[in-house]
């Protein structure tokens, strides 16, 4: 007897065989037993998952002696010819090379007889989608209403080619990826019958190279064997494949997450010169941060990951000292890598950049961080302070009202490169007064205001130059006065839209909706009592001996206030301290300085 491939010779022979599959073989033994049988099956999925050797096994248990019945003898005479092929009744069909008019009317014209031997004709067409719509359109009245004995089953990767009117009349079955721990036992079962010693190392690197095939990893057990004879160790498979070992993908991506730039381009260089496969190191680079990031949000899940004991400790380990956040902004830079590496000159050179991108974007902080520590430089060089308890001497503009006493103008940049929002935007303190709703909405704005801080600080400071216009109908419209309608674009987003209606949620108004405009701030408006803690005096809003009341007993400012400018050395400005500390983190630059 010639010899027979590996993936032929373990091919399933009955529904309890098939590894992976359980959702497609149980429905389909289910619908055999109930004898509720349909005349068309769609078999969708990657290549090597099994979709033709099911639709055999269907075959066989619709044409066996005594059938339909699942669980048929292995001797019988009917099954052995499905098998070999040599079946009269059971007709395989290439989509690919039969894909035309002529071949689909011969199909209609041989359908008509009835089988010699089984109960059923059968037609497996695999690659379906190789029809052509000419082709497709001729077997529509066939498949829609087949004579009584003819039974369709169709096999593709590429589900999408088929037409939806060949869909809408198949029961379609999408079959999954094998998972590698499965690919793994399969293997082994495989090599104690072939007689071949295979490390479990080994057994990993062909279950992640076969990505869901067990064709592919049987094929490549089978080529392993021609290889290395009876002994099978992991730098075997990895020499022949140019895969990268786990253990050096978890040294890389510790490096990575270390921030050593210098040992992850040695271990690189290393790789590519013994000729390793760098699209799939990015690719398998990937799936470690993937792995890492669900165990971390998983809380150590293994249920959700398929990684070995030795991965799922390195897990646990790398875990300890990284965020999820750290770990988006790693992922988001090797998926750039991976798309970019299909055209670059030199793959080299990109995964080198990639590398110290990733170990860039690792120690990378958020902007609402960065806000954090400006507001701490601000309340006096405590860096362990947030963003939300600025003093409010610090915000404070002052009041035309009350008389100051003669010092130095307070300043603030309004243009300002990247963005200005690193500098708490200044407010007025004025006696309140009933805004769009009346003292109901001003309470509310003041607990959204607070809510907001406490979930963005970034947004925050936006907010505290706006004022509530109305609250009607589901809708609150928040205003921003003239000299502040440049915030509008700026904070008119959806994600502010979201972080706003959640809070409004959680304070017992649930389901309304944000709108931003421009509205002169209204007489009497106190934009200070939405601050957090104020002070009872702004120091530079009344001297010492003036008293100055706090809320509505306060004698109500003018509706207008004069807008006054004040010439300010530039390069003055600049040697301000926290002014210098903002324009080292954003890499900006002074554009305009303004009283």
């Amino acid at each position: 007897m010639s010899y027979q491939v590996i993936a032929r010779k373990y091919r399933p022979q009955r529904f309890s065989d098939v590894v992976g599959q359980e959702h497609v073989t149980q429905t389909l033994s289910n619908a055999i037993t109930q004898g509720r049988i349909a005349h068309a099956y769609l078999f969708v999925g990657p290549r090597g998952t099994g979709k033709t050797t099911i639709a055999r096994i269907f075959a066989k248990c619709l044409n066996c002696t005594g059938g339909p019945k699942v669980d048929f003898p292995d001797s019988d005479p009917r099954c052995i010819e499905i098998t070999e092929g040599r079946s009269l009744d059971v007709l395989e069909i290439d989509g690919a090379s039969n894909n035309g008019v002529e071949q689909v009317r011969e199909l209609r014209e041989t359908c008509q007889y009835v089988p010699t031997s089984g109960k059923f004709k059968i037609y497996i067409i695999d690659e379906v989608h190789m029809l052509t719509t000419a082709a497709f359109n001729a077997l529509l009245k066939t498949l829609e209403e087949p004579p009584a004995h003819v039974k369709f089953m169709f096999a593709t990767t590429e589900a999408e080619k088929v037409l939806p009117t060949i869909l809408s009349r198949c029961q379609r079955f999408d079959l999954r990826r094998i998972p590698a721990a499965l690919i793994t036992k399969h293997l082994a079962h495989i090599a104690k019958l072939e007689k071949v010693k295979i490390d479990a190392a080994a057994l990993n690197a062909i279950a992640r190279g076969a990505e869901g095939g067990m064709r592919d990893a049987e094929s490549t057990l089978d080529q392993l064997i021609s290889f290395c004879g009876d002994k099978i160790e992991e730098p075997d498979v990895l020499s022949m494949f140019g895969l990268t070992a786990q253990s050096q993908i978890l040294e890389l991506a510790a490096a990575v997450l270390a921030g050593q730039a210098e040992p992850a381009l040695r271990e690189l260089n290393s790789l590519a010169r013994r000729g390793k496969d760098l699209g799939r190191l990015i690719s398998d680079l990937l799936n470690h941060f993937r792995n890492l990031l669900i165990f971390q949000v998983s809380r150590g899940d293994l249920g959700m990951l398929e990684v070995s004991e030795a991965e799922a400790a390195s897990l646990a380990e790398q875990s300890k000292g990284v965020a999820s956040d750290a770990l988006t902004r790693v992922m988001e830079v090797f998926s750039e890598c991976e798309m970019r590496l299909r055209d670059a000159a030199s793959k080299k050179i990109l995964i080198e950049v990639a590398l110290l991108k990733a170990i860039e974007a690792r120690n990378a902080v958020s902007l609402d961080s960065v806000l954090q520590q400006l507001q701490s430089l601000r309340n006096g060089g405590d860096t362990t302070g947030t963003a939300a308890s600025a003093p409010a001497a610090t915000r404070a503009r002052t009041a035309p009202a009350v008389p100051a006493p003669a010092a130095a103008p307070k300043s603030r940049m309004t243009e300002y490169a990247p963005e200005p929002p690193a500098v708490a935007s200044p407010v007025m303190e004025r006696a309140p007064s009933a805004v769009g709703g009346g003292s109901d909405l001003e309470q509310l704005w003041r607990k959204l205001v607070d809510a907001v801080g406490r979930a963005s600080p970034f947004t925050r400071t936006y907010l505290l130059e706006a004022h509530p216009v109305s609250l009607v109908k589901n809708l609150l419209t928040i205003g921003f006065d003239p000299e502040f309608e440049d915030h509008i674009g700026l904070v008119d987003n959806a994600r502010n839209h979201t972080l706003l209606q959640t809070k409004l949620s959680e304070l017992g108004h649930p389901g309304l909706q944000i709108k931003f405009v421009k509205a002169e701030r209204p007489a009497g408006w106190n934009a200070g009592s939405v601050e957090a803690a104020p002070e009872p005096v702004a120091a530079n809003a009344a001297s010492p001996e003036t008293p100055v009341k706090a809320g509505p007993e306060r004698p109500a400012a003018p509706a207008s206030r004069p807008k006054t400018t004040t010439t300010i050395n530039k390069d003055d400005f600049k040697n301000d301290p926290l002014i210098q500390k903002a324009l080292e983190i954003f890499k900006g630059q002074i554009i305009e300085v303004r009283a």
